[in-house]
C-alpha cells in the first residue's frame, strides 16, 4: 500500500480518500507531527491537529474557508499551534470529551466536545468519532467512510504500524487494546487505511495478524 510518506524536508502530500474529500499531509515541528487537511468539493475545511508551525499551516489553507480544527488528545506536541490557527481562520474547535479541560487550558481556546456517535462535518458527507482511552483520556480517532473506495481512520496516537500508542500503566495499555479491537478492528475490514500522528500509513489487514502479540508484550 502507498504509506504516504513525508517528513521535516518535504512538500505537503496531497492525495484522494474518495468519496470526494481530498487529503493535505504535512510534517509539523521538530516530532514530525502529522497535519492533515481535509478539503470537500463543497463546504468548510477541517484541520486535524495543529501541532506546530502556524504559519506553515496558514500558508496550506490560504485561501480555504476552514471550518473545524480538530485536536485529536492533549499531548503538549500536538496543540502547540492550535490557537493562533484558531485566531487566524475563525475556526471551531473540536476535541474528545475528557481532554477537554487540559487542551482548552493549555491553548487559551474554546473546544467543543465529542465523542462515540458525533459526526464532523466536512465536505459533502461526515466524518465519525470514535473515542479510544489510554493513550490520554480523551483521545478520539476520526473515520471517513466513502461509497467509491477503502475506509480512512485518523488514530491520532492510538494506532501506528506496529502497535497502539504509549500507554503509562498496564490498565491504559488494557483499555486501549480493547477499545482498538472493539470499536476499530472488529468493525473495519482489512483495506481500511490507518494514518497516525506521526509518521507513515499502515492499513488494518497489516497489524491484524500482531493483535495478539501487542496483547501478550504489554506495549
Amino acid at each position: 500500500m502507498t504509506s504516504y510518506h513525508v517528513d521535516a524536508e518535504s512538500a505537503p502530500l496531497t492525495f484522494d480518500l474518495g468519496g470526494g474529500l481530498e487529503c493535505t499531509k504535512v510534517s509539523l515541528g521538530p516530532m514530525d507531527n502529522n497535519g492533515y487537511l481535509l478539503v470537500g468539493q463543497t463546504g468548510p475545511a477541517v484541520w486535524i491537529d495543529a501541532a506546530d508551525e502556524a504559519d506553515r499551516i496558514l500558508e496550506i489553507l490560504k485561501g480555504r474557508d476552514l471550518g473545524t480544527l480538530v485536536t485529536t488528545h492533549r499531548h503538549h506536541d500536538h496543540v502547540g499551534a492550535t490557537a493562533d490557527v484558531m485566531d487566524a481562520t475563525g475556526a471551531v474547535g473540536i476535541c474528545g470529551g475528557p481532554d477537554r479541560d487540559a487542551i482548552e487550558r493549555a491553548t487559551g481556546t474554546e473546544q467543543k466536545q465529542v465523542w462515540d456517535g458525533s459526526t464532523i462535518q466536512v465536505g459533502e458527507g461526515a466524518l465519525e468519532v470514535i473515542g479510544l482511552v489510554g493513550h490520554t483520556p480523551g483521545s478520539i480517532a476520526l473515520v471517513w467512510t466513502p461509497a467509491d473506495g477503502p475506509t480512512h481512520i485518523f488514530s491520532g496516537d492510538s494506532l501506528f504500524p506496529g502497535g497502539p500508542g504509549k500507554t503509562n500503566s498496564p490498565e491504559d495499555f488494557t483499555s486501549l487494546l480493547d477499545d482498538l479491537v472493539d470499536k476499530v478492528f472488529d468493525r473495519f475490514p482489512d483495506d481500511t487505511v490507518v494514518h497516525p500522528g506521526h509518521g507513515d500509513a499502515t492499513t488494518l489487514g497489516a497489524e491484524r495478524p500482531q493483535l495478539g502479540e501487542w496483547r501478550t508484550r504489554g506495549w
